[in-house]
C-alpha cells in the first residue's frame, strides 16, 4: 500500500527544461541498448559483455545495480526514524566488496563460469547448482523485483502523481526493452550513466536540504542527539552492534560475493586486476549513500517532524517535491528513474543468464550460440511478464509484510555464504556436506519466516518466542553457525571430494589447473582474460588500503 502521507505532498512541478532532461535520459539509455544489440554476436557477448569491461564501468555498475528505489525509500526513511545507524550496511559493503575482489574473483575467473550456480557445480555437484539456481530465481521474483516495484510506485506517486499500475508497467517495459536488446553490456554501460545521474541528483538535494535547515550544526541541533551516533546497544531493536558486526557481514558476503546480480559484473572484467579495481571503485561509491540518502532523511525529520512522525518512508520524495526548484526537479526525477531502472535491469539480465546457462543449456547441451542468446532474450521477457503479473497483488500486501520480505535474505543467505566461503578455504569440504548444509539452512530460514508471518503481532514466550523474536541479524549468525557445523561434520563423515573437484578452486590447491572435463560439454567457455600489466597488479591494492582507512575513520568519527 502507498503511504497516505505521499498522497498529500502533491507532485513535482516539472517545467520544459525538466522534460528535456528526462527526454535526454531516455534517449541515451535506449541508444546504448540499441548499440549493443547490434554489436553482440555470442553468448559471451550477451551474458558477459565479451569479457571486455573496464574497471570504471564495473565499479559504476556494481554501485548502480545495488542502489534501487527501495534505497530512496528505506535508507532515507531510516535516516528520518533512527538517524545514521542504517549507514552501517553501506560502509560494511565498502569493505565486503573488497572480499569479492581479492578472495573470490580469482577463483571465479579461473573457473571460467557464467553463473554462481555453475561455480557450485564445478566445486561440488549438479544438485548444489540446481538448488542455488532455483532459490535465486524465486528470491529475485518475490524480493528484489517485488520490493523494487513497491518502492518505485511510492517514489513515482510522490514526484509524478502516477499510480502503482501505470508507473510499474512503464518502468518494467522501458527497462525490459534495452535489457532484452543489448544484454549485459547494455546493462553495464547504461548503469555508468545512471550512476552519474543518481549521485549528482542526490547530492544536489542534500546540499539544498542542508542549506534549508541551516547547515550541518543546525541539523545536529534539530534531530535527537543519538541520530549521529552509529553504534547502538546490543539490545537495539533494529541495529544492535552485535548484529551489525557479526550478522550483517554474513549477509554481505552472500550479497556481494556470491549473488549472481552482483558477481556477473566482475565476471565480465578484462582481467583480475580490472575486477579488483572495479570493486575498489564500488567501495568508494558505497560511502556516498549515507550522505546522499540517510542525511536527507534526517533533514526531512528536522524540517517536517510531524510528517515524519506519521510516515518516515515519505522522507526523500517529500524533500524532492517541497525543496527542489523547478528546473532541477527533472534531474532528481531522472536520478530516481535511474535507480529504479538500473536495479531492475540487473535482476532481469542475471535471471536470464541463470535461466539460460543453468537450465536451458543443461537440458540442451548442443545449443548454438545464437540459440543461447535468443533464449536469454526470451528468459528476460519471461521475467518482465512475471513482474507485470505481480502488480495486481501489490496493493493487497501490507507494509508489515514488506518488512518481512526485505529481511528474508537473512533467512536464505547464511547457508549459501557458508558453502562458498568454506568451499574455497578448505579442500576437504565435499558435495554431501554442501547440499545438506544448504537444505538444513533453508528449512530453518523458511520456518522462521513462516512463523514470523503467522504470529505477527502476537506476544510469544519460551523457545518459540526466542526463535521468532530474536533480531534477524542475530538469527543470521545462528543459521550460519549451524550450517558451518553441518557442513564440516557431514564432509568429515563422508568421502573426501575427488581431486579434480578441488583443483584450482581452493586456497590449498590454487596452483593447480581447474578441471573442466565433467561440465565442459555442458558449458560454453567464456572468452580468455586479458593479460595484467605490472601496474595493474599493485595499484588496486594501494587504493583498497586507502578505502579501508577511510571507512575506519568514518566509523570512528560517527561512533
Amino acid at each position: 500500500m502507498i503511504p497516505t502521507l505521499l498522497l498529500q505532498t502533491g507532485t513535482a512541478r516539472l517545467v520544459t527544461i525538466d522534460y528535456v532532461v528526462l527526454a535526454l535520459y531516455f534517449i541515451i539509455i535506449f541508444a546504448i541498448g540499441w548499440y549493443f544489440s547490434r554489436k553482440e554476436r555470442t553468448s559471451t557477448d550477451y551474458f558477459l559483455a565479451g569479457r571486455d569491461v573496464a574497471w570504471w564501468a564495473i565499479g559504476a555498475s556494481l554501485f548502480s545495480s545495488n542502489i534501487g528505489s527501495e534505497h530512496f525509500i528505506g535508507l532515507a526513511g531510516s535516516g528520518a526514524a533512527t538517524g545514521m545507524a542504517a549507514g552501517h550496511f553501506e560502509w560494511l559493503a565498502s569493505m565486503i566488496v573488497l572480499i569479492l575482489g581479492w578472495v573470490f574473483v580469482p577463483f571465479y575467473l579461473r573457473s571460467n563460469v557464467y553463473t554462481m550456480p555453475e561455480f557450485l557445480e564445478r566445486r561440488y555437484s549438479s544438485a548444489c547448482r540446481t538448488y542455488l539456481a532455483s532459490i535465486s530465481l524465486i528470491a529475485y521474483i518475490f524480493t528484489k523485483i517485488a520490493v523494487s516495484i513497491f518502492a518505485g510506485a511510492i517514489v513515482l506517486k510522490a514526484v509524478l502523481g502516477w499510480g502503482m499500475v501505470e508507473s510499474s508497467i512503464a518502468l518494467l517495459l522501458a527497462t525490459g526493452v534495452y535489457t532484452i536488446a543489448g544484454g549485459l553490456a547494455a546493462v553495464i554501460y547504461t548503469e555508468v550513466i545512471q550512476t552519474l545521474i543518481l549521485v549528482v541528483g542526490a547530492l544536489i538535494l542534500m546540499f539544498i536540504g542542508l542549506n534549508q535547515v541551516g547547515g550541518w550544526e543546525a541539523l545536529q541541533a534539530k534531530v535527537p542527539a543519538d541520530f549521529f551516533h552509529m553504534m547502538k546497544p546490543s539490545t537495539h531493536k533494529d541495529f544492535p552492534w552485535t548484529g551489525i558486526f557479526f550478522g550483517a557481514p554474513l549477509l554481505g558476503i552472500w550479497y556481494w560475493c556470491t549473488d549472481q546480480v552482483i558477481v556477473q559484473r566482475v565476471l565480465a572484467a578484462k582481467n583480475i586486476a580490472h575486477a579488483k579495481a572495479g570493486t575498489v571503485m564500488a567501495g568508494f561509491l558505497k560511502v556516498l549513500p549515507v550522505f546522499m540518502l540517510i542525511v536527507p532523511g534526517m533533514i526531512a525529520r528536522a524540517l517536517y517532524p510531524q510528517e515524519m512522525a506519521e510516515d518516515s518512508n515519505a522522507a526523500f520524495p517529500l524533500l524532492v517535491v517541497r525543496l527542489m526548484p523547478a528546473g532541477l526537479q527533472g534531474v532528481m526525477v531522472a536520478a530516481m528513474l535511474a535507480a529504479l531502472m538500473a536495479s531492475k535491469a540487473s535482476v532481469f539480465n542475471s535471471s536470464a543468464t541463470i535461466f539460460t546457462m543453468d537450465f536451458y543449456k543443461r537440458f540442451k547441451p548442443q545449443a548454438s550460440e545464437n540459440q543461447l542468446v535468443n533464449f536469454g532474450r526470451i528468459a528476460t521477457v519471461i521475467m518482465v511478464l512475471l513482474s507485470l503479473a505481480w502488480i495486481p497483488f501489490m496493493g493487497r500486501i501490507s507494509g508489515q509484510l514488506w518488512v518481512y520480505l526485505q529481511s528474508v535474505q537473512a533467512y536464505i543467505s547464511p547457508p549459501i555464504a557458508v558453502v562458498f566461503l568454506l568451499g574455497i578455504c578448505w579442500k576437504r569440504i565435499n558435495a554431501q556436506g554442501a547440499l545438506t548444509s544448504l537444505l538444513v539452512g533453508f528449512v530453518l530460514g523458511a520456518l522462521r519466516f513462516i512463523l514470523e508471518v503467522y504470529f505477527a503481532g502476537e506476544a510469544l514466550t519460551g523457545f518459540l518466542g526466542w526463535f521468532v523474536g530474536m533480531n534477524f541479524l542475530h538469527f543470521a549468525v545462528l543459521i550460519f553457525a549451524v550450517c558451518v557445523v553441518i557442513l564440516i561434520g557431514v564432509s568429515l563423515l563422508t568421502p573426501a571430494p575427488a581431486p579434480q573437484k578441488v583443483a584450482g578452486l581452493t586456497f590449498q590447491t590454487v596452483a593447480e589447473k581447474v578441471w573442466l572435463g565433467e561440465v565442459e560439454s555442458q558449458s560454453i567457455l567464456a572468452a580468455p582474460l586479458e593479460a595484467e600489466t605490472a601496474t595493474q597488479k599493485w595499484l588496486p591494492s594501494a587504493f583498497a588500503i586507502v578505502l579501508i582507512i577511510t571507512i575506519i575513520s568514518l566509523w570512528i568519527y560517527f561512533a
